[in-house]
């Protein structure tokens, strides 16, 4: 896949299982009575990533992938569970979209002559610094 297109990528119905709960957080007698928030649980496995995009998606899912593969997406901004609901999904597809970009290959350098010079001066200078600390000795 060389570009993911989010409009295109398909989510399989059975890697997603939504369980609507009471939100918290300010909203009266409705956030009380009404199970508005959406917890969007996602099997990681089932949406078919390729092995660079699977990794990352872990890495920024964090804490918010579980140690079986299972992504839990909270979706609690709105008052109505539809607006939850797309909110939710929008987020998922955010974190694909994300998890498919590839990282830059970083190129190893090595430090030149001059700042490994440089580097053992500073040590030398900070160690003449600590030497000149300790007890006075009177003779």
């Amino acid at each position: 896949m060389p570009g993911f297109d989010a409009s295109s990528f398909v989510i399989p119905a059975d890697a997603l299982e939504e369980r609507f709960i009471t939100a918290s957080g300010p909203g009266g007698q409705n956030v009380n009575k009404v199970a508005t928030a959406v917890q969007l649980r996602v099997n990681a496995y089932r949406l078919g990533l390729p092995l660079h995009a699977f990794r990352k998606l872990r890495t920024l899912a964090g804490s918010r992938m579980t140690a079986d593969g299972t992504l839990l997406i909270l979706a609690q901004n709105f008052r109505t569970q539809e607006a939850n609901r797309q909110d939710a999904r929008a987020r998922l597809m955010d974190l694909l979209e994300k998890a498919h970009q590839r990282d830059a290959r970083r190129i190893a350098t090595k430090p030149g002559k001059a700042a490994k010079a440089r580097r053992v001066d500073t040590k030398k200078a900070r160690s003449s610094v600590k030497q000149g600390r300790g007890k006075v000795r009177l003779d």
